[in-house]
């Protein structure tokens, strides 16, 4: 009987994986990025939108306010901070600081709040 010798397979050789090329950013990454590029980076807004917000809560006025004025109080607090962190002429942050402002006044008039 003959043994056959057995060959170790032949050494390939190793060729570059192939680049693939990076995922398409989700759409939540696209909101974040067009954001970024509107407002600034978010550690810093946050930042200094908290800021804000301790001011104001640490004055004696905060306690006499309703629900609706603190909210639109803090709401305007950090438009304020999206102004000051990104782009100031960005007219959409004004229009929001004074929708927020009217839905205020209305809520202290009892009128219908949209």
């Amino acid at each position: 009987m003959k043994v056959r010798k057995t060959r170790k397979p032949r050494a390939t050789k190793k060729t570059a994986e192939p680049r693939t090329a990076k995922p398409a950013p989700t759409e939540v990454e696209q909101v974040l990025h067009r954001r970024a590029d509107r407002y600034g980076k978010f550690d810093n807004l946050s930042k200094i939108a908290q800021m804000l917000k301790d001011v104001m809560r640490s004055e004696e006025g905060w306690d006499r306010l309703t629900y609706p004025q603190r909210e639109a109080l803090d709401m305007i607090a950090h438009k304020i901070s999206r102004m000051l962190n990104g782009d100031p002429t960005y007219e959409d942050s004004v229009v929001d600081i004074l929708g927020y402002a009217d839905l205020m006044l209305r809520c202290m008039r009892g009128k219908d709040v949209l």
